[in-house]
């Protein structure tokens, strides 16, 4: 059983062009703004190489996992069946269930704090009521049809992308270039681990992406549309947040840059940026949401799974202080990059791009066990503890690429053995 675009009742209508709006949309964020501010301790020029080597590093997975749904018709999770078999799927869209509401409640957090902020006397409201409407208005774009939502998402990123030509230049007439050359690196974060904070956030996308190259009219503009979109806005929204937090020496530098645009007369500016980008992303994480839900229990309505995890992320945010953001980044990287190293080896290296889930729920194949790929499992597991080890000793190249190239080289050197090893039992055990 495979969901696939025509069983969702949509169509194959999105571009190149829709794709890089989509996720320069994603990429322009608070989020994104305040994760650069952690790469201050590296400087400036070391900070800007991270961002842009992470970037590279974090988009280049993230597109290639978008492929597998714009060749088949797949949603991300389904899409993790060719190698953990139907039932081995039901770990990770736990998990990224988990997450994606979790990335609600901290966009949503986000949000309501730098709103209420900005705002100030001019539109005196806690932020718990602004993250009450941001949240609904959140839910209501998620809920858009298809069509009606692209067009959306077309506007929201034009004035998005206008307003953040407005907020760079503003913080470079007030500091400048020749004071940000002048701070030295600290030394309290190794390259390595600022590497994996930028890394972490494209990657924090791979299990989602498929959810919507689905519906992509060519592969090859999804992939370049994703790849682009991503690269260009994450890379400038990180490069703002470490610029700000340099000059500034701030540990919360989006809402610094938005106090500083409201500090010359342009609240409104601010709060349009605070609430456009915060609905061009987090939209994604509630829709995402429910495919993920749906693939563990298909008859649930669409719509109303929507609704409850929007209403969830929503709840969560009022009371959920988003403090501890730089663990939350590092725990998805642990997560997910080892997983995804298994799926796309699987997929490109040992099917060459081949997708089949048949025969893999009911152990008919050798390598299965009632649905689940045991090899494909422990390289996952492995991965994952290779993430941490990599993370604990403080690796030079950080740990998200021995986390997802360890896993994906365990998978590819055990796999085929496992397979000839079973094989040849059931050989022997014939005769």
């Amino acid at each position: 059983m495979t969901e696939t675009v025509a069983a969702t009742g949509g169509g194959r209508n999105l571009t190149a062009l829709d794709f890089f709006v989509l996720w320069m949309g994603a990429s322009i964020s608070l989020a994104e703004i305040w994760a650069g501010g952690l790469l201050a301790p590296l400087g400036f020029i070391g900070g800007l190489v991270a961002i842009v080597l992470g970037h590279v590093i974090g988009n280049t997975p993230m597109a290639l996992g978008g492929i597998i749904g714009s060749r088949h018709g797949v949603p991300a999770m389904i899409s993790t069946r060719g190698a953990l078999g139907i039932r081995g799927s039901y770990l990770p869209a736990v998990l990224n269930c988990i997450q994606l509401i979790g990335w609600t409640a901290v966009m949503l957090w986000i949000c309501g704090h730098t709103a209420a902020q900005v705002a100030g006397a001019s539109w005196p409201a806690g932020a718990r009521i602004w993250i009450l409407g941001a949240g609904i208005l959140t839910t209501l774009w998620a809920l858009t049809g298809h069509g009606i939502r692209k067009w959306l998402q077309r506007t929201a990123v034009v004035l998005l992308t206008l307003l953040s030509i407005l907020m760079t230049l503003t913080i470079f007439r007030r500091y400048g270039f020749v004071h940000l050359l002048d701070i030295r690196p600290t030394g309290a974060l190794s390259f390595g681990q600022g590497l994996d904070l930028v890394i972490a956030m494209p990657i924090s996308w791979l299990p989602l992406v498929s959810d919507y190259s689905r519906f992509a009219q060519s592969t090859r503009g999804s992939f370049w549309g994703t790849w682009w979109g991503y690269l260009l806005a994450g890379s400038w929204m990180y490069a703002v947040g470490l610029c700000a937090a340099l000059a500034s020496q701030t540990a919360s530098p989006d809402s610094m840059v938005m106090g500083l645009m409201a500090e010359i007369g342009l609240v409104g500016p601010a709060l349009l940026i605070v609430i456009l980008s915060t609905v061009t992303t987090t939209f994604l994480d509630i829709y995402s949401n429910a495919v993920s839900v749906r693939s563990l229990a298909p008859k649930l309505n669409e719509r109303a799974v929507i609704a409850i995890g929007g209403l969830a992320g929503t709840l969560l945010a009022m009371f959920f202080p988003a403090t501890e953001y730089q663990t939350f980044l590092l725990f998805i990287g642990a997560m997910f990059c080892p997983l995804f190293g298994v799926v796309l080896a699987d997929y490109f290296i040992l099917k060459r791009m081949r997708f089949e889930t048949a025969g893999t729920q009911d152990g008919r194949r050798p390598a299965y066990w009632k649905g689940i790929h045991l090899t494909a499992i422990a390289a996952w597991a492995a991965g994952f503890a290779l993430f941490k080890l990599a993370e604990r000793c403080g690796w030079t190249v950080g740990a998200s690429l021995p986390g997802m190239l360890g896993a994906a080289a365990l998978y590819l050197l055990a796999a085929p053995l496992v397979r000839r090893v079973r094989q040849g039992a059931a050989a022997e055990s014939a005769t």
